[in-house]
């Protein structure tokens, strides 16, 4: 049987659900299922006939809007609360019920319906953070559509390419989107990838935002709220459980993107099951993951995740600092009494480094919060124990990526939560198989670095493939070791099993035949007490191969001389690394490159370290942070 409420927190209840979905997948995932409302109930979990192109639940037939919206008003829980919009940008909150929601998504379902999408079509969003982009990928899913989300405000090019690939039939969108300092709009955006791409979407739906009206293409462009406000609402249509539900393109894709399949089963299935083992959040509470809905994140534990829970989910149109202040989080957490709250460690970086001593914190109440998750890059020790110490609660870190869905590692809250170890996201989650393996294939010994694999067959929830391309996907992912899934990090177990992400393997730096981790190096940098954010690249060098260098960012107040805690921290890395580390050369700068979700540019920093002139990801955050970091990368002094 699959761990059940009443026999989760058990002494033992990890182990037994780990090894039984690793021995009997078929049976641990069938009892999962029940979770879910089904038009057709699955007789099998597991599909192996096209191996290593694995389905879960090849007979079942479910819809999953319904189970996100309609099954939570038809149990009697119409007004409970869904979504909560907080918008510090524009000064509302905004909050719909389940039986508003369920109302709002079927008339836009039935919109689009009218305009002949049918299952199977595909629907780009190009949206901010408003409800409405939450409504659209719940029309999306009631009528079998696949929705692809393209991050609000891309460059047009990128929006291109995608409209490309995925070939929409219709585009949804926003006049604009709204950051603390300027407003932007999207319409000209949209407009610019339809001349450039090749495919011709046949409609466009535009939400009119009062900050800032689009100009609205005849015969093309429908004004969301005019054409929303005459449709005729329609019900859910079931699909098949191996249906694709989405297409999420990986960030920083260049060329022809590479876009991420998620079906409609397994997906349900994983997150609902997650929500109670790993998050410990249940039917009525209020969850919040401080992400955007052009993310995994808030496909995942931003939109369905949450419903289809029966949670209370929150959508923030903000930042963590600057709308207005460090203290922003806090204050949702206190206004809508936040239960658990899943954000990026850099988030937590940067309110820490503009509120090192939580002054902002203890302006708010936040009782009700009881568990803090991280995941989207590595949490360093020092980001870890701040928080801790500062919220009082759990702090868990969790590993996983755009592919899989749903957190790989984690310290499974709900199921029986185990200590916690500084660096490690703790324990492989039921039905992943993590190994650590090395060159020859073969799994290395405890404490030993390698490549972290996911034995095959992967979990419900993951990618079946990638759209439109089975090939690529086994190249991409399946080819290096046969029977397994490359991550493409590197990391390492130690003797209790706990695992160790220590960040791509292309990270990994060779320094005079020396493989160094730039992640244990980044560790002894975010350690000082003068560091708020850090990063470690490897730099081209004629006589060693590479050599490390270093980039921080000092906290709020520092006002020490840089060439002073640039001498402390080499000596730190030579102390507690070793000479053979060789870091020498070490930069206190303003601000580090990122994607808009969090992640150090570090690819992009080394080719420009090593001469290049790479061209931006179309997810970065703020493009000025590179030029002012040119001339320092440049220098190789």
């Amino acid at each position: 049987m699959a761990v059940t409420s009443s026999e989760a927190s058990r002494p033992g209840a990890y182990a037994a659900a780990h090894r039984r979905s690793i021995e009997d997948p078929e049976g641990f995932w069938l009892d999962a299922a029940r979770e879910v409302d089904w038009t057709v109930p699955p007789s099998k979990a597991l599909d192996a006939s096209r191996a290593p192109l694995y389905r879960w639940f090849p007979d079942g037939e479910l819809n999953t809007c319904h189970n996100a919206v309609d099954r939570h008003v038809e149990a009697g829980h119409g007004d409970r609360l869904a979504i909560i919009h907080d918008s510090p940008v524009t000064g509302t909150v905004t909050r719909l019920t389940y039986r508003e929601l369920r109302d709002e998504t079927a008339r836009l379902a039935g919109l689009l319906s009218s305009w002949g999408v049918a299952k199977g079509d595909r629907v780009v969003i190009y949206m901010p953070m408003v409800p409405q982009a939450a409504v659209a990928m719940l029309a999306c899913a009631r009528i079998g559509a696949v929705h692809s989300v393209v991050f609000g405000g891309f460059a047009a090019h990128e929006l291109a390419v995608r409209i490309d690939d995925a070939r929409p039939k219709v585009v949804l969108t926003a006049s604009c989107g709204i950051e603390p300092s300027r407003t932007v709009p999207y319409k000209p955006l949209l407009d610019s990838a339809l001349e450039q791409a090749a495919h011709r979407p046949e409609r466009c739906l535009v939400l009119q935002r009062p900050q800032h009206t689009a100009a609205l293409t005849e015969g093309r462009d429908a004004d969301w709220a005019e054409a929303v406000a005459g449709a005729e609402p329609v019900g859910c249509t079931p699909v098949a459980a191996t249906d694709p539900l989405y297409i999420l393109y990986t960030s920083g894709t260049t060329g022809r993107p590479k876009g991420v399949v998620r079906d409609n089963g397994g997906h349900a299935v994983a997150l609902r099951w997650s929500l109670r083992n790993v998050f410990d959040t249940h039917p009525g509470e209020v969850f919040w993951a401080a992400s955007d809905v052009g993310w995994v994140v808030g496909h995942s534990y931003i939109v369905y995740g949450p419903l289809l829970a029966g949670c209370t989910t929150v959508l923030y149109e903000g930042k963590p600092v600057g709308t207005p202040d460090a203290g922003a989080f806090w204050r949702v957490v206190a206004d809508h009494g936040v239960k658990t709250l899943f954000t990026a460690p850099t988030a937590i970086r940067v309110v820490k480094k503009e509120d090192p001593e939580g002054e902002l914190f203890a302006r708010y109440d936040t009782g009700s919060l009881r568990v803090l998750f991280l995941a989207g890059e590595r949490l360093d020790p020092q980001t870890y124990h701040w928080a801790g110490t500062l919220l009082g609660v759990p702090v868990v870190d969790n590993w996983w990526q755009t592919e899989t869905g749903w957190p790989i590692v984690a310290d499974p809250m709900g199921l029986e939560p185990h200590p916690t170890k500084p660096g490690s996201p703790t324990l492989p989650v039921p039905g992943y198989d993590v190994r650590i393996l090395g060159e020859d294939g073969r799994e290395v010994p405890d404490g030993t670095d390698g490549a972290v694999a996911l034995k095959l067959p992967l979990p419900p929830g993951t990618l079946p493939t990638l759209w439109g391309d089975d090939q690529r996907y086994i190249d991409s992912y399946l080819s290096v070791y046969e029977g397994y899934y490359l991550s493409g990090d590197g990391g390492r177990k130690d003797e209790d099993g706990y695992v160790y992400i220590m960040g791509r393997v292309d990270d990994v730096l060779n320094v005079a035949g020396h493989r160094l981790s730039s992640g244990a190096m980044e560790e002894v940098l975010a350690g000082h007490p003068d560091v708020a954010e850090c990063a470690v690249i490897g730099v081209r060098d004629e006589l060693k191969g590479q050599v490390p260098r270093g980039l921080v960012v000092l906290k709020a107040g520092v006002d020490r001389p840089a060439e002073e805690i640039a001498a402390e921290l080499v000596d730190a890395v030579r102390e507690q690394i070793g000479p053979v580390a060789a870091l020498r050369r070490i930069d206190v700068v303003a601000g580090l490159p990122k994607t808009r979700s969090g992640k150090i540019l570090r690819r992009t920093m080394r080719d420009i370290a090593d001469g290049g002139d790479p061209a931006l990801p179309s997810t970065i955050e703020d493009p000025a942070v590179i030029g002012a970091l040119r001339p320092v990368l440049r220098d190789g002094s």
